[in-house]
């Protein structure tokens, strides 16, 4: 069965601002409650949680950016004004000690009923680890966050550890009582990616590129997690614009394209090619910043790309011509799909009434996504409330 997630804007929303949300810092500014677009506060985030529970998303993803609210913060308050959607917190290791991070997490655990999932993102852009601080290359970000996640499994096993690595180092870690344990999602394109999402990684993330680099991909992973003796689940995240037909999908398309300037596609293809990430090489490779040859495949268009950072295609259709797609990365392995769109209030609605019954029907998607939980109050009553 697949799992449908949806994304929450924690930098701003709009209904044609692509660069929102951007993961390199395009837009150098952030959104307030007197800008035309949607501020990120509580109230706007916690209708979009909502609406995406009541429709049928497994979960939703929080992004990390200096231009974002804090992930942690932001869905542990959402936790409780929602039942059963998970929340997919984005992360960086290096930033907060793995004992630090597992009682965190554990906490989580404890107030939401289980519903956290882990996205531990190393970071692809120099510029933006060193406004937090981190001055690590990108080789040593990613051994650093193989040896996060090797403490940080290990903290969870209730035993004290002690561990000296070339990154890390602690003495006599310990968590008590440790809950069940969130899956740990893990993206990246580059060899050191790969290396520590083997080892480490529940969830293998890929940014939406065609189908037979998706592919070629998830062959390199798993070879790579059988060489460790794993197996991983594989999810892909991609943006979505689907309508009642395929004009209309694409005359939206075509409509975002036309708010973009050329100075700002020529802004945002500058960061993006001063990026580390290989996953970011690859996303702009897809259209090398020009606007005349979008459409990379069938129903998929890296018009999002040119001036945001990060996932920049998005499944562009029918109902029906999303649902295909979904379908076809599914049968190449993808079981989870993150999805999103511009706004994300109402394109969940899109996307949650028109797509999803479509998967259901194909028995695709079980009729309750949600994850049974006790309520707030049944939380409470146990012992295990806020």
């Amino acid at each position: 069965m697949l799992a449908i997630h949806w994304f929450l804007p924690t930098s701003g929303d709009s209904r044609s601002d692509l660069s929102l949300g951007n993961a390199v810092g395009v837009s150098g500014s952030r959104v307030t409650a007197t800008d035309v677009q949607r501020a990120p506060d509580i109230d706007y985030l916690g209708q979009i949680a909502r609406s995406a529970e009541q429709l049928g998303f497994r979960g939703a993803l929080t992004p990390t950016s200096s231009w974002c609210e804090d992930a942690w913060v932001v869905t542990a308050g959402l936790t409780q004004v929602t039942e059963r959607l998970r929340y997919l917190v984005a992360f960086r290791p290096g930033l907060q000690s793995p004992l630090l991070a597992a009682q965190m997490a554990a906490t989580y655990q404890r107030i939401s009923g289980g519903r956290l999932l882990l996205n531990l993102v190393t970071g692809g852009d120099d510029v933006e680890q060193r406004r937090f601080g981190d001055f690590l290359n990108k080789p040593d970000r990613y051994a650093r966050a193989g040896e996060f996640l090797h403490v940080l499994r290990a903290l969870w096993t209730g035993e004290v550890v002690d561990f000296a690595g070339e990154h890390l180092r602690l003495e006599g870690a310990q968590l008590i009582a440790p809950p069940d344990w969130p899956d740990v999602y893990l993206g990246g394109s580059s060899a050191e990616a790969i290396t520590v999402a083997a080892r480490y990684a529940d969830v293998y993330l890929t940014w939406g590129e065609p189908p037979a680099a998706v592919a070629e991909k998830i062959a390199a992973v798993r070879a790579a997690a059988q060489d460790e003796g794993r197996e991983l689940r594989f999810g892909i995240r991609l943006h979505a614009i689907a309508r009642d037909t395929s004009a209309d999908a694409w005359a939206e398309a075509d409509r975002l394209l036309a708010g973009l300037s050329p100075e700002a596609i020529t802004q945002a293809q500058a960061v993006q090619r001063a990026s580390q990430s290989e996953g970011q090489r690859r996303m702009t490779a897809l259209h090398g910043g020009r606007t005349d040859a979008l459409e990379i495949a069938p129903n998929l268009w890296a018009g999002v790309g040119l001036v945001r950072g990060g996932a920049g295609t998005a499944l562009v259709g029918s109902h029906e011509d999303v649902a295909d797609r979904i379908e076809e990365y599914h049968q190449l392995g993808i079981d989870e799909f993150i999805l999103s769109g511009y706004p994300h209030l109402e394109e969940a609605y899109r996307v949650g009434e028109g797509v999803l019954p479509v998967l259901r029907r194909r028995g695709l998607l079980e009729e309750n996504l949600g994850l049974k939980v006790p309520s707030r109050a049944q939380r409470s009553t146990a012992g295990h409330g806020p």
